[in-house]
């Protein structure tokens, strides 16, 4: 699914199921040897996804360990984004002499809980999402905007090496399966131009809705 969403020069990854073969390497071992098992499927099949990337990107086995933030760190040369859920785990890789920074969310897609909606999102958000359901009711848009803001940050943080809200950037899903993201504070510097937005796809398939961002 997620492929069809990114450009050719983004390696994509996804498992439906956590393949009996998935193991972790043992510098991993330590990050989830008291977690549960659900938990450990997780890490283990994200994981996996990672290193088959890697390979079809002509690169060896690594471990993808976590690094500032809990942000994973990639190998020299390598930029990338994870995603799991239920049901689903994606990894997309790409080189960064290629690629700047990538993000990418997966999630259930169903509403989101009671009260979470405003949490993550801004007023006009809001507005703009009771409009877009009222033209599109097979659209979970609530969830699609907590997707769209998951990838935002996670192209955001190799970049700025610091948080960014949910409040601090302003978020348009269009139809047509793009979406734009206006970050409302000052941007990292990338190539020389400070950095004030982003712009992204989305799909749905499988009970899933998908959110992707790749910077060239």
């Amino acid at each position: 699914m997620i492929e069809l969403i990114l450009p050719s020069a983004v390696v994509a990854v996804e498992a439906f199921a956590d393949p009996p073969g998935a193991v972790l390497l043992p510098e991993e071992e330590p990050f989830v040897a008291k977690a549960v098992e659900k938990r450990r499927r997780e890490y283990t099949t994200v994981r996996h996804c990672a290193r088959e990337a890697l390979a079809r990107l002509g690169r060896g086995p690594a471990p993808i360990l976590p690094g500032e933030k809990g942000a994973p760190r990639w190998p020299e040369g390598v930029v990338g984004s994870m995603t799991h859920c239920a049901g689903y785990r994606a990894a997309v890789l790409a080189e960064a002499s290629e690629i700047t920074t990538v993000g990418i969310d997966a999630e259930p897609h169903v509403a989101l809980p009671d009260g979470v909606l405003d949490a993550v999102s801004l007023p006009e958000e809001r507005v703009h999402l009771a409009d877009l359901a009222r033209q599109h009711p097979d659209v979970h848009w609530d969830k699609l905007l907590f997707a769209a803001k998951e990838s935002v940050y996670k192209a955001w943080f190799p970049l700025a090496h610091k948080w960014l809200g949910f409040s601090e950037a302003h978020i348009r899903l269009d139809p047509d399966g793009t979406y734009t993201a206006d970050l409302l504070v000052p941007g990292p510097t990338v190539n020389g131009t400070e950095l004030t937005g982003f712009t992204g796809r989305w799909t749905t398939g499988n009970d899933l809705v998908i959110a992707a961002i790749a910077v060239s």
